[in-house]
């Protein structure tokens, strides 16, 4: 099964993709992931796109697409592919199409992540991330247990530049004008499942393996 995950930022989809991908055994790939990885360790890629991300720009299609065209043919195909973050335009989904009809593969479904702008700012400007292992916390969801400290190795806690409060509403902005033509695109084509992204992880988490037909 090869699906697309997306939704507005903070809607949690990077998480629940994650879940999905370890629980199912799904090849998980997220651009996202990719690219703060250079951004970390100031590679050419990493510094031209952290001006992007900084200012809650989206990356440019080109440099996304090459990126993910490796990743789809380094995986093999697995027992499937899972797309957090991507595609994020209308001319990044026609590039799927391509990409995966090049390796034999095709889109089963893509599910939406929905919820309201207000709560979705509130998930974003509370995450925090250690610098060490990548674990992510929230002030107010996920504490960790010693304030500024990732509980599993005890690295410092950052807020990522990119969820400030006035980048994640300029997120929204490039969201509402960039992807959210994504939902009528696959809608149209029927391939679209709307997903309530309130709660807890594990609950919507159980939606998703529901609306996927992977549950229990």
């Amino acid at each position: 099964m090869n699906v697309v995950v997306m939704g507005p930022p903070g809607a949690g989809k990077g998480t629940q993709a994650k879940l999905l991908a370890e629980r199912h055994g799904l090849v998980h790939l997220s651009p996202g992931d990719l690219l703060r990885e250079a951004v970390k360790e100031g590679t050419p890629l990493g510094l031209e796109a952290k001006a992007y991300m900084d200012r809650g720009s989206l990356v440019p299609d080109g440099l996304v697409i090459e990126l993910m065209r490796a990743r789809i043919r380094e995986s093999g195909g697995a027992r499937g592919l899972l797309f957090d973050g991507f595609p994020r335009t209308l001319a990044q989904a026609d590039a799927l199409d391509a990409m995966l009809s090049e390796s034999g593969f095709a889109l089963d479904m893509v599910v939406n992540v929905v919820l309201p702008e207000e709560e979705a700012i509130r998930r974003l400007t509370g995450r925090r991330v250690c610098r060490v292992c990548g674990a992510n916390y929230h002030l107010e969801y996920r504490p960790p247990n010693a304030p500024g400290r990732c509980d599993l190795c005890g690295g410092e806690l950052y807020q990522r530049s990119d969820d400030s409060e006035e980048t994640a509403r300029a997120r929204f902005e490039v969201y509402r004008r960039q992807t959210e033509p994504l939902i009528a695109y696959y809608a149209a084509r029927g391939l679209l499942r709307d997903v309530d992204g309130s709660g807890g992880v594990d609950e919507v988490a159980e939606r998703l393996s529901r609306t996927l037909g992977l549950a229990g």
